[in-house]
């Protein structure tokens, strides 16, 4: 499938900017997802710095050992950080560096799994949670858990798909943001010695803080839609933008076209419009005039040698003629003699049919073919050819027959007889055995064809294309001997072309030839029936 360029040129604008507009949307869509999980990691550590600060007010003193209390405090827990999950393991008296060499690379593989093995059954023996299923608790990874103890700050973040215990999904999971931080807090108040006045240590533990994503996932699908949406639109909008466009910018181009397209031999006289445009157009405009006035000087001068060539032709091949016919009748001449003047004749005729037919043709290039139109109807008109033809085809032992209906058309009848003529003479020299003239109406009766059909020798495909050139023959099937010049379709075509028709060949080397002529049927009048002969 081959686009115009003014398709070619809206489909690159088209692209290009479906190009822009998607990178600009993948990048506002990337720059609000990183902004808004930016935003939920704010808030997590804002939960988890105030959440450690209150943990102690709270009462978590010994996780394992308040079960009994372990629902109001949840609870109220649960109102003071009520988007917030929130999960801490009381790892009691170990620190980071018992941690960092327990899992660290100089202990064996062995011994960092049974390490590894005891700090989560210290884990889930520790833990409290809030805001989740208890049963479903927040697990580390053997990866991540090493990878948060060996962080420089003592912290990771996680996505996890967690199953809220609260909300009108509770049933459903959700994906959250969970920062897991490590490092010392303060879980109880109270002294452990009633005569100390001072709080005891901080206890070393893991705190799990986290948030739902669903508002971020939400927005961003949001966000997504309106970007598709305008993203179509732009599209749409800039693929018509740019048809419009194109075709505004192509329009001077297209006049030049149509106009360069109108111009034949016949009408060499026309120019292209020149757009005022300054640019490559207006420039490609003034070259293809310039062109067509070095073509109208050559087809002058070829049409003015051709007619001049012909006219100073005529009257020396007349005189020739002439005093050759007299001396075969006037005298006697000897036998060698006689058939010399004889071909003196001969020649002579070939060349004033020659001469006639240059004239012809130089008067069709210049435009001027004269018609006179007048009714015509093909059935008839087929009928007087062979008529007209018959001696000569009985001469050759063929056999001319003339069919189909009366279709009436308007044409010159004897610019016409002359172009069927020639093609029946064709077959005739091509020496088929049977002719058919036939007649039939095409393009819903406005135009009539006249089909010569013979069952000759055929012409060979490659010849097809260039039988209507000037002087062009195809030697199997025509001689010199019997006249031809090469000149006989170029003039039909001629003739064909002043009808508004068009003429051309069909043939298969052995199955014979078939020559179309297909006319308008132009202005006729409505006959009766007494009307037709």
């Amino acid at each position: 499938m081959h686009l115009t360029l003014r398709w070619r040129l809206t489909l690159l604008y088209t692209a290009l900017l479906a190009f822009l507009l998607g990178l600009v949307a993948v990048s506002a869509l990337l720059l609000m997802q990183r902004s808004l999980l930016g935003n939920v990691d704010s808030a997590i550590s804002d939960s988890q710095r105030q959440f450690t600060g209150l943990v102690s007010q709270l009462g978590f003193d010994s996780p394992a050992e308040t079960s009994a209390r372990s629902i109001p405090l949840v609870s109220r827990a649960r109102g003071l950080f009520p988007n917030d999950i929130i999960q801490i393991e009381d790892l009691v008296f170990y620190d980071r560096d018992w941690l960092i060499e327990a899992l660290g690379p100089g202990r064996t593989p062995e011994q960092r799994r049974e390490n590894i093995a005891y700090i989560r059954r210290l884990m889930d023996s520790r833990r409290v949670v809030i805001g989740f299923l208890a049963s479903q608790p927040l697990r580390l990874s053997d990866a991540e858990l090493t990878q948060l103890v060996e962080s420089p700050a003592g912290r990771i973040t996680l996505t996890r798909e967690i199953q809220n215990a609260f909300g009108s999904q509770a049933d459903t999971p959700t994906t959250y943001r969970v920062q897991v931080t490590l490092g010392p807090v303060q879980l109880d108040l109270s002294p452990t010695d009633p005569l100390a006045l001072n709080a005891p240590p901080p206890s070393f533990a893991i705190t799990y803080v986290g948030r739902s994503l669903a508002g971020v996932h939400d927005t961003v699908n949001t966000l997504q839609s309106v970007l598709a949406l305008l993203f179509l639109t732009g599209l749409i909008m800039a693929g018509v933008g740019a048809y419009v466009l194109a075709g505004q910018a192509l329009r001077p181009l297209r006049q030049v076209r149509q106009a360069a397209e109108r111009i034949g031999g016949q009408t060499l006289t026309e120019r292209v419009p020149v757009p005022q445009t300054h640019d490559e157009v207006e420039a490609l405009a003034g070259s293809l005039n310039a062109m067509l006035d070095r073509l109208e000087s050559s087809f002058e001068a070829q049409r003015r040698f051709t007619s001049d060539a012909s006219h100073e032709l005529r009257t020396p091949v007349t005189a020739i003629s002439g005093h050759a016919s007299y001396l075969l009748r006037r005298t006697e001449p000897s036998g060698q003699q006689r058939e010399s003047l004889n071909i003196i004749v001969r020649e002579s005729e070939r060349l004033t049919n020659l001469i006639a037919s240059l004239l012809q043709l130089a008067r069709s290039d210049s435009g001027v073919v004269n018609l006179t139109r007048q009714p015509v109807f093909s059935g008839l008109f087929l009928s007087e050819v062979a008529r007209e033809l018959a001696p000569l085809a009985s001469g050759q032992q063929t056999a001319l027959t003339a069919t189909g209906p009366d279709i009436p058309f308007e044409g010159d009848p004897d610019r016409l007889k002359q172009v069927i003529i020639n093609l029946v003479g064709n077959a005739l020299k091509a020496g088929a055995q049977h002719v058919t003239m036939s007649s039939s109406a095409e393009e819903d009766g406005r135009e009539v064809r006249l089909t010569v059909r013979d069952d000759g020798p055929g012409i060979p495909a490659e010849h097809l294309a260039r039988l209507f050139d000037r002087f062009y023959r195809v030697e199997d099937s025509r001689s010199r001997d019997q006249g031809g010049a090469g000149l006989g379709l170029s003039i039909a075509r001629s003739i064909v072309d002043a009808h508004g028709g068009r003429i051309w060949l069909e043939s298969e080397v052995g199955r014979g030839t078939a020559a179309h002529v297909q006319l308008p049927v132009g202005n006729v009048p409505v006959l009766d029936d007494d009307d037709v002969p």
